[in-house]
Protein backbone atom coordinates (compact mmCIF):
# COMPACT_ATOMS: atom_id res chain seq x y z
CA UNK A 1 0.00 0.00 0.00
CA UNK A 2 1.57 3.26 -1.10
CA UNK A 3 -0.11 6.28 0.91
CA UNK A 4 0.83 9.67 -0.86
CA UNK A 5 2.07 12.71 1.04
CA UNK A 6 -0.58 15.38 1.70
CA UNK A 7 -0.18 18.49 3.48
CA UNK A 8 -2.03 17.07 6.73
CA UNK A 9 0.79 13.84 7.14
CA UNK A 10 3.72 15.98 6.03
CA UNK A 11 5.43 15.86 9.31
CA UNK A 12 5.49 12.16 9.77
CA UNK A 13 7.00 11.55 6.14
CA UNK A 14 10.50 11.42 4.71
CA UNK A 15 11.82 14.91 3.85
CA UNK A 16 14.44 14.04 1.77
CA UNK A 17 13.86 14.54 -1.92
CA UNK A 18 11.51 17.14 -1.55
CA UNK A 19 11.73 20.97 -2.91
CA UNK A 20 12.06 23.59 0.16
CA UNK A 21 12.09 26.80 1.00
CA UNK A 22 13.20 29.05 3.85
CA UNK A 23 10.51 31.22 4.71
CA UNK A 24 11.18 32.30 8.36
CA UNK A 25 14.62 32.35 10.33
CA UNK A 26 16.30 33.85 12.90
CA UNK A 27 19.15 34.53 10.62
CA UNK A 28 17.82 36.97 8.02
CA UNK A 29 20.48 35.95 5.69
CA UNK A 30 18.64 32.28 5.33
CA UNK A 31 15.17 33.88 4.20
CA UNK A 32 13.88 33.02 0.64
CA UNK A 33 17.01 30.24 0.22
CA UNK A 34 15.62 27.08 -1.52
CA UNK A 35 16.26 24.50 -3.09
CA UNK A 36 16.01 20.08 -2.47
CA UNK A 37 16.01 18.46 1.02
CA UNK A 38 19.53 16.08 0.85
CA UNK A 39 19.79 15.08 4.16
CA UNK A 40 18.08 15.17 7.71
CA UNK A 41 19.40 14.94 11.06
CA UNK A 42 17.59 15.20 14.61
CA UNK A 43 18.35 19.03 14.75
CA UNK A 44 19.44 20.16 10.86
CA UNK A 45 17.76 19.88 7.63
CA UNK A 46 20.66 19.42 4.76
CA UNK A 47 19.54 21.48 1.15
CA UNK A 48 21.20 21.37 -1.86
CA UNK A 49 21.16 25.03 -3.08
CA UNK A 50 22.18 26.52 -6.31
CA UNK A 51 25.41 27.49 -4.37
CA UNK A 52 25.72 24.02 -3.08
CA UNK A 53 24.97 22.24 0.08
CA UNK A 54 23.66 24.45 3.48
CA UNK A 55 22.65 23.05 6.94
CA UNK A 56 19.86 24.84 8.77
CA UNK A 57 18.84 24.06 12.26
CA UNK A 58 15.44 23.45 12.64
CA UNK A 59 14.32 25.28 15.43
CA UNK A 60 15.09 28.02 14.24
CA UNK A 61 13.83 28.09 10.65
CA UNK A 62 10.32 27.80 9.11
CA UNK A 63 10.14 25.89 5.66
CA UNK A 64 7.62 25.61 2.98
CA UNK A 65 8.04 22.09 1.25
CA UNK A 66 6.54 21.80 -1.92
CA UNK A 67 4.63 18.53 -2.03
CA UNK A 68 4.70 16.29 -5.13
CA UNK A 69 1.11 17.50 -6.00
CA UNK A 70 2.26 20.72 -6.30
CA UNK A 71 1.04 22.19 -3.06
CA UNK A 72 2.47 24.26 -0.54
CA UNK A 73 2.96 23.91 3.13
CA UNK A 74 4.36 25.86 5.66
CA UNK A 75 5.76 24.17 8.48
CA UNK A 76 7.69 25.46 11.82
CA UNK A 77 10.68 23.91 12.30
CA UNK A 78 10.28 22.75 15.92
CA UNK A 79 7.74 20.42 14.78
CA UNK A 80 10.59 18.90 12.82
CA UNK A 81 12.50 18.45 15.70
CA UNK A 82 13.39 14.30 15.74
CA UNK A 83 15.31 12.17 14.17
CA UNK A 84 13.69 10.97 11.01
CA UNK A 85 12.68 7.18 12.20
CA UNK A 86 11.62 8.56 15.07
CA UNK A 87 9.42 11.66 13.64
CA UNK A 88 8.07 9.44 11.59
CA UNK A 89 6.72 7.15 14.31
CA UNK A 90 5.96 9.89 16.56
CA UNK A 91 1.88 10.84 17.53
CA UNK A 92 1.35 14.22 16.49
CA UNK A 93 -1.21 16.74 17.88
CA UNK A 94 -2.82 18.30 14.83
CA UNK A 95 0.30 21.00 14.10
Amino acid sequence: MIIMITPENLVRHELVGLPVKIVKSTNPVNVGIEGKVVDESRNTITVETSKGSKNFVKDQCTFSFRLPSGDRVIVDGRVLIARPEDRIKKKLKKW
